[in-house]
């Protein structure tokens, strides 16, 4: 058999093993996200992002983690990025829980033991049918601030309960806690909370 024969072949039959895996999805749960990922899901994503990552996988960090550094990687995580991993990287978010797939625990080996390189793509270039964006624009600043990320990553399985706390104050809020802190503030200063304001809550 000739060497274009042999890879037309070697394609098809990928092409078909694919379409295969595709239905089995589909026939599973459809496109909802409230399915789990099965075992076969998760095996056939985990190989793709490994193919696709090869090329950052032996990328060094050109940053050294220093307290300074772990600090800003503290205060950008706790500001961006928790709503949907949360402060402590477990992904137990409402957010994070009801993507599809799952927001992962950054702090286990799924993710630690992934390499710098391959964490520094993930941040930059976010990744395909997934709620990871591509947080990156390839400036050098933009790639600066991912290897600040990455290292905050590797800090995450020895978070201090300080550290959670110093992230909790620097979670956005939304429009009901900030009113109660206004109305906490007046009241500490002997002022009337301010009147509720109409329409629903949720």
């Amino acid at each position: 058999m000739r060497a274009w024969a042999i890879v037309a072949t070697v394609i098809a039959a990928g092409a078909l093993a694919a379409g295969g895996t595709l239905a089995a999805m589909l026939l599973r749960g459809g496109i909802s996200a409230r399915t789990e990922p099965s075992l076969l899901e998760e095996s056939v994503a985990s190989k793709v992002r490994r193919m696709a990552l090869r090329g950052y996988r032996d990328r060094r960090n050109p940053v050294t983690p220093t307290p300074q550094v772990i600090s800003e990687g503290l205060s950008h995580v706790a500001d961006h990025c928790a709503s949907c991993h949360a402060n402590d990287g477990s992904g137990q978010t409402e957010m994070g829980q009801h993507l599809y797939p799952r927001v992962p625990d950054m702090r286990l080996p799924q993710t630690q033991e992934l390499t710098d390189g391959e964490l520094f793509a993930i941040i930059e270039d976010g990744v395909r049918f997934t709620g990871m964006p591509a947080w990156g624009d390839k400036s050098e600043q933009s790639q600066l601030a991912s290897w600040h990320l990455v290292n905050f990553i590797r800090h995450l399985p020895h978070l201090t309960p300080e550290e959670r706390v110093q992230m909790e104050a620097l979670n956005p809020k939304g429009p009901e806690e900030r009113q109660e802190e206004q109305d906490e503030e007046r009241f500490l200063k002997g002022q009337n909370p301010a009147p509720a304001k109409g329409g629903h809550h949720h």
